[in-house]
């Protein structure tokens, strides 16, 4: 009866999740956020796998040089919203029921894969990002737009201390997650980055990183002397 009820409450949140999304992001979308996605997705080209579109906010902004768009979705509620914006879509779209940690692609075969506000909610990031780099061809790219682990330790400690109840919240969001360190980690050289704030979020969720990286051979932590880190708020 526990695991009845348990697998009852998580239909009941995934439903209600996802009908609630793109309210819940309306504002900060309207003050600035869609532009940041449109100004990251002007980079997608070739084959491209967009991991956790969720609702597909993103659709709208991918540009020509896309010759193919997948989506992988895990949820199936954002799933069915998700199928019914990639249709209205001009060129063909796939959607795919997928996690992070277990991409369905061949080895070194997708140009680009984008990850928007979904490396806080993968229950394993480095299984994630592992996978990316597997799916990407040696001069492929990894374009992220993501909130994360401030930079402050005061308002680290605040994201600490609401992490528990936020994962409630959030349905399975980690506010506390320093995802910049974890791309540069060792699969990972990263071009550039900018920081900046989430408009109208609430301040936990608000240091935003957006940036491209590109995966690298062999393992290694820490920056690339190369990276453009760009510490303007945007």
């Amino acid at each position: 009866m526990a695991a009845i009820g348990g697998r009852a409450q998580q239909v009941v949140c995934g439903r209600l999740f996802a009908a609630a999304y793109e309210w819940l992001l309306r504002g900060s979308e309207r003050a600035g956020l869609a532009d940041r996605r449109r100004d990251l997705l002007t980079r997608a080209r070739g084959a491209t796998v967009e991991i956790g579109a969720g609702t597909g906010l993103n659709i709208a902004y991918y540009p020509d040089t896309v010759t193919e768009l997948v989506l992988t979705e895990p949820s199936p509620y954002m799933a069915r919203r998700l199928r019914t914006r990639a249709a209205q879509r001009e060129r063909a779209t796939r959607v795919v029921d997928a996690v992070g940690e277990k991409l369905p692609f061949p080895d070194a075969s997708m140009d680009t894969v984008v990850a928007t506000l979904v490396l806080c909610t993968v229950v394993d990031l480095a299984k994630t990002l592992s996978e990316i780099a597997r799916i990407l061809r040696p001069d492929g790219q990894l374009l992220f737009l993501e909130h994360v682990r401030s930079g402050d330790p005061r308002l680290a400690a605040q994201q600490d201390r609401w992490q528990r109840l936020w994962l409630l919240f959030g349905h399975g969001c980690h506010c506390n997650r320093d995802t910049a360190r974890a791309i540069a980690a060792g699969h990972f050289t990263i071009e550039r980055i900018t920081y900046g704030q989430m408009p109208k979020a609430p301040r936990i969720v608000r240091p935003l990183i957006a940036g491209v990286a590109h995966p690298r051979a062999g393992a290694g932590t820490g920056w690339s002397a190369t990276s453009d880190v760009d510490h303007r708020a945007f």
